[in-house]
């Protein structure tokens, strides 16, 4: 018994440092620009083999894994509060950790690491009145767009085919400007709708994208205003924008050109919201005015996702928005709260063709 006891103790210390040699290891290659492009390369092939193995599934099978991962975690937690089977438990959950560790690490963890968006662009101003100029103009743009798009019995703005706007986001991803994209588009349509999509509406999370299956899941559940928008930012991570707001810019690059008035208005009207978002704290009547210049279907679609998101508050939405402005922050990220470093990407790509 004394024996055994030894063992297992031995194998924990073992597995514990490599947990803690692997957090060192990838830091060093966050450093180093050769690592990174590495991976940026390594992320390009899996990518393309974990397509061709789930696509075919109809229902998210990144989504049962985390569920298998996280049945097998509980099971595991629990045999820790008995005496007999701590140390057994203790040691194959640093087994699960340092697996799951290491495969995020090189599927996805090492993209936050890549040569940045904003290290592309021209440097420029960002003042409070080059924001509210592009405010105005996308408030326009947006009441153009919302009269080309269907609604229901009480306004709201819906979606007439959704699978053609997946296809349409595909499509677009291959007008990317190349001084910004060197990535591979793909013509695979690996959207699917999560598991989780009632939970997913408690939590204020409104996609995510799967590093261990290159499936892009999206709540269906949302308001058609954020659902369009939220598949271009999926589809974003997919191509390898791994930041949330190089995803959300390169959402807009594919959605603001579109043919389709329906993925355009759904990015036009995002990027309204995240300009007004940035100027209400320095002039609070202005975003007022601008929200008053709503048209007709505009308020509604406003109305709705703020009906939405009554509906769906509590301590899972407190709860996730903690933990994902902590994780963002410790991928070098500015956190949930803040629309700036997109803002900043945008002006920056504006002033490249203002006269």
């Amino acid at each position: 018994m004394h024996i055994n006891t030894t063992k297992t103790y031995k194998k924990k210390r073992f597995w514990a440092g490599i947990l803690l040699a692997q957090f060192l290891l990838f830091y060093t290659f966050s450093k180093l620009k050769f690592a990174v492009l590495f991976f940026e390369n390594l992320f390009e092939f899996q990518k393309k083999i974990h397509q061709l193995l789930f696509v075919w599934i109809p229902f998210s099978f990144g989504d049962l894994l985390y569920i298998l991962l996280g049945i097998l975690l509980i099971y595991l937690i629990i045999k820790l509060f008995k005496k007999k089977t701590r140390n057994n438990a203790l040691f194959k959950i640093l087994i699960v950790l340092n697996m799951t560790y290491f495969i995020y690490q090189i599927f996805w963890g090492m993209l936050y690491f890549q040569t940045p968006i904003i290290a592309k662009l021209p440097k420029t101003e960002v003042t409070l009145e080059v924001r509210k100029a592009l405010a105005l103009e996308y408030l326009e743009k947006s009441k153009a767009s919302r009269k080309l798009v269907k609604e229901d019995k009480n306004g709201v703005f819906i979606i007439k085919d959704l699978k053609a706007i997946e296809l349409e986001i595909l499509e677009r991803q291959k007008t990317l400007p190349t001084f910004i994209n060197q990535k591979e588009s793909t013509t695979t349509n690996s959207f699917k709708p999560s598991l989780f999509g009632k939970t997913m509406s408690f939590t204020g999370i409104l996609g995510y994208y799967n590093p261990f299956t290159a499936e892009a899941q999206f709540n269906a559940e949302l308001p058609a205003s954020y659902l369009l928008f939220t598949l271009s930012h999926e589809s974003s991570h997919q191509l390898g924008f791994a930041k949330e707001q190089e995803a959300n810019f390169i959402g807009y690059l594919i959605g603001i050109h579109s043919k389709n008035a329906e993925l355009r208005y759904s990015t036009e009207y995002f990027t309204l919201k995240s300009l007004l978002n940035s100027i209400v704290n320095e002039d609070e009547k202005f975003v007022k005015t601008a929200l008053e210049n709503y048209s007709e279907g505009m308020k509604c679609d406003r109305l709705n996702e703020k009906k939405f998101i009554a509906e769906h508050q509590g301590y899972l939405n407190d709860f996730f928005g903690f933990t994902n402005n902590l994780f963002l922050k410790s991928n070098q990220q500015e956190g949930a709260i803040t629309y700036s470093y997109f803002i900043d990407l945008l002006v920056r790509y504006k002033s490249m063709f203002s006269t």
